[in-house]
């Protein structure tokens, strides 16, 4: 019986301890799966924490979401990083991650993860209309943008919202003709020109990397 107790307490632990081990990860739910890719490709030992996409229409909760998160799950883990740029939050993201401790995807939005500050900001100064979609934008067009502005109730909105902006650009990470056919009817949507510029996941892996080793 107590060579059974023993047993049982052990596997417990050693549960705990891989558990402990492992890599906490607060992931926006748009770039959750590349992030499943990343970890595949490089054999991470990461557990991801993705919130709703949907919270890039309200920047404002991100870090109260990404707060609440943390204080569920840190204590789990030998480590926690969190996969979000500021992302629209203004520097209330990095004053929650300072108490936590807790580092972040560089950048200012997921476009400067996956295609590189830089990259963004040449693209910018050359058209500052520049409109970005990411691979998840492009799947989610309609229900991240048409749906949440009401376009699809008041489609006339749509010279209001966009009146500024004269061209796409679809980052592509892992571009397919579908993708690209949904890419192409978003941009005819919004009555823009679509370019298309492959930028794949080597941002977004290269700063998980330095994530996760810390």
């Amino acid at each position: 019986m107590n060579t059974q107790m023993n047993t049982q307490m052990n596997t417990q632990m050693n549960t705990q301890m891989n558990t402990q081990m492992n890599i906490g990860i607060v992931a926006c739910g748009a770039i959750a799966t590349h992030i499943e890719s990343v970890a595949k490709n490089h054999n991470l030992d990461i557990t991801i924490y993705p919130l709703p996409p949907l919270l890039h229409n309200h920047p404002e909760k991100i870090a109260g979401e990404v707060d609440q998160l943390l204080n569920e799950i840190q204590e789990k883990h030998s480590k926690c990083a969190v996969a979000y740029a500021d992302c629209g939050t203004y520097g209330a993201l990095d004053l929650v991650l300072e108490r936590h401790n807790v580092p972040r995807l560089s950048g200012n939005h997921c476009y400067d993860v996956f295609a590189g500050k830089a990259m963004v900001e040449d693209l910018l100064a050359e058209n500052a209309g520049t409109y970005f979609l990411t691979d998840y934008l492009v799947k989610s067009f309609h229900r991240s943008v048409i749906v949440e502005l009401g376009l699809d109730r008041r489609p006339e909105l749509r010279d209001d919202y966009f009146k500024n902006y004269s061209k796409v650009i679809w980052l592509a990470q892992s571009p397919t003709q579908e993708l690209e056919s949904a890419a192409r009817a978003a941009a005819e949507l919004l009555k823009l020109p679509l370019e298309i510029t492959q930028v794949g996941e080597t941002g977004l892996a290269d700063q998980i990397l330095k994530l996760v080793a810390g």
